[in-house]
């Protein structure tokens, strides 16, 4: 009777030890397929090659209606994001990301190129914009910010066309009070077509650069610059430039090509001049 009484105790407190953990188990396991759901959600769709819509109307840090059309009409490529100016976390960082490039980039924005970022929020002003942007003059070392660089609020129908165009969704989400998005910048070129994404909240120079370039068609940069560009190619899976073997083979065959044809025109100058010296006139 004491070891049926035993036996009965030890499995009841088996049960109750392992009960907990079968229930935290069922709990866990529903949030883990919710937030593989909202990941898989809020994946950035590359649209490359799409244009983006011309007529959609934002109010600017100035509270003056513009066109995204309009913002398009200097012939200039455009470096654009999609942020809200009250989120507590990454946005934050990603116009951090942005402006430390902008600073390295030899190119000045509202003369090479223009910047635009977008409030995925409808209920921000532009008053809220404007100090934002104001914040940004201030800080950065770097002229062309307040011509070249567009802070924008908008309905929430044009925003989300916008973020429909670019592949870029986002959620609110009640629990986090913020909305939920992921991170990136894109590149447009001056026909409002979509050629380049950047992934992360720091981008390198030469990425940007490089993206800048792209969306520019080749009307953007030094014969240097091209040359360097033409050695870097793409590679949609890091989301960087990466050096292309291939073309440096060619840039460096070139260059051994001209530095020996100097060499061997110097040396038949010189040889030439010896033997126009070494001639006698009777």
């Amino acid at each position: 009777m004491k070891l049926t009484g035993k036996i009965l105790l030890t499995t009841i407190l088996t049960v109750l030890m392992l009960y907990p953990a079968d229930i935290q188990a069922q709990r866990t396991q529903p949030a883990s397929e919710a937030n593989a759901r909202l990941l898989e959600q809020l994946q950035i769709q590359e649209q490359l090659g799409r244009q983006i819509p011309s007529d959609l109307t934002f109010t600017n840090e100035k509270g003056e209606e513009v066109t995204l059309g309009s913002l398009f009409e200097t012939g200039r490529p455009v470096l654009l994001n999609l942020i809200y100016f009250s989120c507590p976390s990454i946005c934050s960082l990603i116009l951090n990301g942005v402006a430390d490039a902008v600073e390295q980039v030899r190119w000045n924005p509202g003369t090479e190129y223009d910047i635009i970022t977008i409030s995925i929020d409808p209920k921000e002003d532009y008053v809220l914009a404007s100090e934002v942007k104001a914040g940004y003059e201030s800080r950065m070392n770097k002229s062309g910010i307040r011509e070249g660089w567009h802070f924008l609020t908008g309905t929430q129908e044009n925003i989300d066309r916008v973020s429909e165009a670019v592949g870029m969704p986002f959620i609110w989400s009640e629990e986090a009070q913020e909305f939920l998005h992921g991170s990136a910048i894109m590149f447009i070129s001056p026909d409002m077509t979509i050629t380049r994404y950047l992934y992360g909240v720091s981008y390198r120079e030469m990425d940007v650069r490089n993206a800048l370039f792209d969306a520019a068609g080749g009307r953007v940069g030094s014969t240097i610059e091209r040359i360097a560009l033409y050695c870097f190619t793409f590679d949609p899976d890091s989301g960087s430039y990466v050096p292309y073997a291939m073309n440096i083979m060619k840039v460096g065959g070139v260059v051994i090509l001209l530095s020996l044809g100097i060499f061997l025109g110097f040396f038949w100058l010189r040889e030439r001049k010896k033997d126009v010296s070494g001639l006698r006139f009777d």
